[in-house]
């Protein structure tokens, strides 16, 4: 209570950004076989981007960094209420439990395309933090046990962090609306790949799948859920022992490529 009292013009800004955007409301519009949903949550995030300090000024740094720790509280809530749609479709949970397992595989596809752009563009050892994994809050949590944040890893793992975390949610849900537009992978398919160990990446992308397709909202939700949940707990695993010695491999082999020679194996010489 006096935690909401102290940030009550967060809740007030919240409020407002909430009546806008549902007052404009979901916008589709026809592309191919299928329609593009752009849904209020993606309005309000950003209108929340111009509030800043940046621009109109009428959010602190303060304000933002107070804003960023009630994030989990809400999901919190979000979460539960996915959780309601996971009971009644348990049994095709079941079914599809080895593909559930298995697209946490999937998330390596993120050091095959951010390694190689990564050394390109000049990235040292920042590359190994950025480019393993999708970096989110386990992801950081791994970095700065293994290299530490202050450190070149660190910053790289921190820098991704934070873009996914201004850009991950508008991205995932227009990524989830175009991919299904086309008109290639089921919807189901979708709302599975949703689930990548982000609470609001995957919530911009159920959301966008429900409003696609609203016979089978619950199931997608469901799916989505179970994903996220799965990626949460096996995802560390999965980036300790596979993800990370890949990256440090490639780093090295991509290094050697573009500066013909290997590189340092300190990453203090080299940060």
């Amino acid at each position: 209570m006096l935690a909401a009292i102290k940030n009550w013009k967060i809740h007030f800004l919240a409020l407002i950004l909430v009546i806008i955007a549902e007052w404009i409301g979901a916008f589709s519009f026809a592309i191919g076989p299928g329609k593009i949903v752009l849904l209020p949550m993606l309005y309000a995030l950003i209108m929340g981007i111009f509030l800043g300090p940046k621009f109109l000024k009428l959010a602190s740094h303060k304000d933002m960094v107070d804003a960023g720790s009630l994030v989990g509280v809400t999901l919190m809530l979000l979460m539960a209420k996915y959780g309601t749609t996971v009971g009644p479709n348990i049994p095709m949970i079941l079914r599809t439990s080895p593909a559930l397992i298995l697209q946490e595989l999937g998330n390596l596809g993120t050091l095959f395309v951010g390694v190689p752009i990564a050394v390109y563009l000049g990235l040292r050892r920042e590359t190994i933090g950025a480019a393993h994994s999708i970096a989110r809050e386990p992801n950081v949590a791994l970095i700065g046990d293994v290299y530490g944040l202050d450190t070149p890893e660190g910053r790289g793992v921190m820098g991704v962090y934070i873009c996914g975390t201004v850009f991950g949610t508008i991205f995932f849900g227009l990524m989830a609306t175009f991919t299904a537009a086309i008109g290639i992978f089921h919807p189901l398919a979708l709302a599975m790949a949703s689930g990548i160990g982000s609470a609001s990446m995957m919530t911009a992308s159920v959301g966008a799948l429900s409003a696609m397709f609203p016979e089978i909202a619950d199931k997608i939700q469901a799916l989505g859920a179970a994903s996220n949940m799965l990626s949460g707990l096996d995802g560390v695993y999965m980036s300790l022992w596979l993800a990370l010695p890949m990256t440090e491999w490639m780093y090295q082999k991509f290094y050697k490529i573009k500066y013909g020679t290997y590189p340092s194996t300190s990453a203090v010489k080299e940060g």
